[in-house]
């Protein structure tokens, strides 16, 4: 009887010691888990945060500069814009793009915001729905205006509408078309001249399927000013 107890406790503290957090048994068995997740979380962090990334920017440069740099345009050497991100115009002398909904900090109340449209430090829609009366009385003013002032009966969407990122740099053919008069009457331009001129920079979809046509208003401008004056 004695015999057996002592038995059963000598097995019974081998089971203590092997369950001992301090067990160098333990801690072999689990190094062969630890060590794998270790190695890979390096691998992977020096495959996708170092080397991929570099890859991907040296090929860009090397390939596409243009575009890996944000597409810039320039003028006589200075940087006046991106083909990617629009820009307000608001002469008559110029074709002006969609609206925009984007805004930035009221300088006179932190905690308040002014409309600024086509500020690329806050890109956003107005996030109003289809049945905001704000949206409606808005786009309605907007139409009104368009109407009365180009006497068209069909006001393109865009003209009246802003884009989801509220710096779009196209608009439809259509809507730069209504602003030949306007821009002929500033210019003192023939309205013919402008139309070709429009005609010129109308962007086709992409492999002549994705979207739609569509007209770069910064480019559409530049070209514009380089026109010979009447």
């Amino acid at each position: 009887m004695n015999h057996d107890l002592r038995a059963l406790g000598g097995e019974a503290g081998s089971a203590n010691v092997a369950s001992s957090p301090l067990s160098p048994v333990v801690d072999h068995a689990l190094l062969p888990h630890v060590r794998p997740a270790v190695i890979m979380l390096l691998l992977f962090t020096l495959l996708t945060g170092l080397v991929y990334p570099l890859a991907i920017t040296i090929i860009a440069q090397v390939a596409f500069p243009a575009r890996a740099n944000g597409s810039l345009v320039t003028t006589n050497g200075k940087i006046v814009g991106s083909r990617l991100i629009g820009q307000p115009f608001s002469s008559d002398r110029y074709f002006q793009p969609r609206p925009s909904a984007t805004n930035a900090p009221d300088p006179k109340d932190a905690t308040k915001t002014i409309d600024a449209p086509y500020n690329a430090a806050n890109s956003g829609g107005s996030n109003l729905g289809p049945t905001s009366k704000l949206l409606h009385d808005r786009v309605a003013a907007d139409v009104t205006r368009l109407k009365a002032s180009t006497g068209t009966v069909i006001v393109p969407a865009d003209s009246v509408t802003t884009s989801g990122s509220g710096l779009d740099p196209h608009i439809s053919p259509a809507f730069a078309l209504l602003q030949v008069a306007r821009v002929a009457r500033a210019r003192h331009l023939p309205e013919d001249k402008l139309r070709r001129l429009v005609q010129d920079h109308i962007e086709a979809p992409s492999l002549g399927v994705f979207g739609e046509p569509e007209v770069n208003v910064l480019g559409l401008n530049l070209a514009l000013d380089a026109l010979p004056a009447a």
